[in-house]
């Protein structure tokens, strides 16, 4: 057969009604339902800060921590869209503005994502950062609101770009005379106040608010209640709905994790010509779903994560070992050299290593070195090709993938 004709086959069985799904869309990420169960305590507890702008009074700023799939950004858009309604509902002149400071990746452009949130317009690239954060404070102040900014994954920027957008931010409200700004905050990392200058956090996080992973039976009944809406009547059973749980609930309490299986099997039992979702389905629904997920998870890592993951590639590669913390500086920073970025300091390149050893990519052993104290060792969880394959594909950091390394790994042989 073809490759058209495969095709054709393809996506004209795509045109014929489902018998698997009702509304597939149900179980993506962003799909907010009219409730979120088991999170009723944190909705109160938002709610009750952001309440006050519909009288025309700045709320305070809000820190939502927790893990990934914990139903933070979720909470925060739920009670955000409702409190939308009751300010028109009262003429009060309150506005959001949601960024996801990941995706932005510096400061400028989560100054100018700020900046269109009210009308103001600013070019992609070239004033500095000081001047778009002018053109938002002047912006704002006119626009005479009340602000309340989500910055979702901000720990991301905090890591890579230091605590100087919050500090600006924190003090906005000293110079503005006719509105006012209010900052949620949302972070995957419990340690974030580590990164921030004391006198920001104690601005920044007048409240906090912690989301705790989700349990196995609270992971079911989110998935029954989702699966209601997303599957035709009798297709899916008990037992997929269970295990979908049970993985999720092992891995952090992970609801994104529980609703992607759920889906993905699906999507399995659909293109395999089943009508009923079974727990085959949701194990290779796994399968898939781990690979894709290593490679999101790297493609989306801060530029220095990745380079660090870089340096840790390639000593494995040349010195087929576990590699020590300075030879991993040693490459790491001959590697900004040739981006012409400045590296970070090796106090701030251990901290990278413990997040990619928690997220899995790197494997972090502390070992004795007898008189000479303890060390850590390092070594890629990934296979090399995979890796390779990944980084191939980044039009910035492909070339480095190849790069020479003989002179370099000539010295660190030397030192040993």
């Amino acid at each position: 057969m073809c490759n058209q004709n495969i095709l054709e086959k393809i996506f004209n069985k795509s045109m014929l009604d489902s018998k698997i799904f009702e509304d597939r869309d149900v179980l993506r990420h962003d799909y907010l339902p009219e409730r979120l169960p088991h999170r009723e305590e944190q909705i109160r507890r938002l709610g009750e800060t952001v309440a006050p702008v519909l009288k025309g009074k700045r709320c305070s700023n809000v820190f939502l921590y927790g893990k990934t799939g914990t139903g933070k950004t979720a909470v925060s858009r739920y009670v955000l869209s409702y409190l939308e309604n009751k300010a028109k509902e009262f003429g009060a002149p309150v506005k959001f503005c949601y960024v996801n400071c990941r995706m932005t990746g510096s400061e400028y452009r989560t100054f100018s994502s700020l900046c269109q949130s009210i009308g103001v317009s600013v070019p992609f690239t070239g004033l500095s950062v000081g001047e778009v954060f002018d053109r938002f404070k002047v912006g704002l102040n006119e626009s005479k609101i009340l602000l309340i900014a989500v910055l979702d994954e901000i720990d991301a920027l905090v890591k890579t770009k230091g605590d100087g957008l919050l500090y600006e931010l924190t003090r906005i409200n000293e110079t503005l005379f006719n509105s006012k700004l209010s900052i949620i905050g949302i972070s995957n990392d419990l340690r974030l106040k580590e990164y921030l200058d004391p006198r920001v956090f104690s601005t920044l996080s007048e409240e906090e608010i912690v989301f705790r992973p989700y349990d196995a039976s609270e992971l079911k009944s989110i998935l029954m209640a989702r699966a209601q809406l997303a599957f035709r009547k009798g297709v899916l059973s008990d037992a997929a709905v269970s295990l979908c749980a049970a993985l999720a609930a092992a891995e952090h309490g992970d609801a994104r994790r529980a609703l992607d299986l759920l889906r993905v099997a699906g999507e399995v039992a659909e293109r395999k010509g089943f009508n009923v979702v079974l727990e085959d389905h949701v194990r290779e629904a796994e399968s898939c779903i781990e690979h894709n997920r290593v490679v999101e998870a790297i493609r989306n890592l801060t530029l220095h994560s990745k380079l660090v993951l870089l340096s840790v590639f390639h000593l494995n590669r040349v010195e087929k070992r576990r590699a020590i913390t300075g030879e991993i500086y040693e490459v790491y920073s001959e590697l900004c050299g040739e981006l012409g970025v400045i590296p970070l300091t090796q106090r701030r390149l251990s901290t990278l290593i413990n997040e990619l050893d928690s997220m899995g990519l790197v494997n972090a052993k502390v070992v004795s070195m007898g008189r000479y104290g303890r060390t850590k060792k390092i070594r890629l969880e990934l296979s090399r090709t995979l890796i390779r394959d990944i980084f191939s594909d980044d039009n910035r950091l492909g070339r480095l993938v190849k790069y020479d390394f003989k002179c370099l790994s000539g010295s660190i042989r030397s030192r040993r």
